[in-house]
């Protein structure tokens, strides 16, 4: 049986680009041109197998439209699409449940793995979903243990033996293309260097802070580009004031 897909977004030419890539991969498609109309659609949620879903849209943006979506069907699949987004707004949306999130304008291929990350995700039951963690400071990241940004599965991993105490190491995988190998974040030494000297005293850069950074750099990464980085290797070497604001009150190290 054909997956049955809900498209929310204001945009008419979005929404005819969008049909018109699932369609012609087998999906039935429905869509709507604001959040009330798709809500009304949307029922219970039993008709449809995954919602694309626009962030910014006249009248119910799409965070107050998610919201709606998940007190109806707690285990739907959403994933989230706009051309605003940063890493604020997708750990917001990940909170209320969001299964992907997706930056617009978005090509056939990156549309077709967010998808396909989406409907391999088994829905949780309502029963036994955990209620998310809430962040110790705005700028720290709640505890996600796979980010889905753009189709892109992003884990953190263990570094390897020998590796040095400012690399932190992701594993990749796309929904539809498998295994893309791994990325490495090298924290710039001269940054830790610099942010002790202004917050008094040291994070360790093998420890949570540094690894949260690390894993903050590699999620806007993919959102932004939906592509590994040359050589599969990035580097940390900017603190933004924001940062050194949570590093003062940070107490996980």
């Amino acid at each position: 049986m054909s997956k049955r897909v809900l498209i929310i977004d204001d945009e008419t030419n979005i929404r005819r680009m969008m049909r018109l890539t699932l369609e012609s991969d087998g999906y039935e498609v429905e869509d709507a041109d604001d959040g009330a109309k798709g809500l009304s659609m949307f029922g219970n949620g039993e008709r449809f197998d995954a919602v694309l879903l626009d962030q910014k849209m006249p009248g119910m943006d799409g965070i107050s439209t998610l919201r709606q979506i998940r007190e109806r069907a707690p285990s739907a699949r959403v994933i989230m699409i706009t051309a605003f987004g940063t890493i604020e707004l997708a750990v917001d949306a990940m909170k209320l449940g969001a299964t992907d999130f997706v930056r617009k304008p978005t090509t056939p291929d990156a549309l077709r793995g967010a998808l396909a990350a989406a409907l391999s995700k088994t829905p949780v039951a309502p029963a036994t979903r955990r209620a998310p963690t809430p962040s110790a400071a705005p700028l720290e990241l709640p505890p996600v243990e796979v980010w889905t940004v753009n189709g892109f599965f992003i884990r953190a991993r263990p570094a390897p033996e020998g590796a040095a105490a400012n690399e932190h190491l992701f594993e990749i995988r796309h929904a539809a293309r498998g295994p893309q190998g791994e990325v490495v974040v090298v924290v710039d030494l001269k940054e830790v260097t610099r942010l002790a000297k202004v917050i008094e005293r040291e994070l360790p850069v093998g420890g949570a802070f540094w690894r949260q950074r690390a894993e903050r750099a590699v999620v806007n990464h993919f959102f932004r580009e939906a592509a590994p980085p040359a050589g599969n290797r990035l580097v940390l070497n900017h603190i933004s004031d924001d940062a050194i604001v949570l590093a003062r009150s940070w107490t996980k190290d």
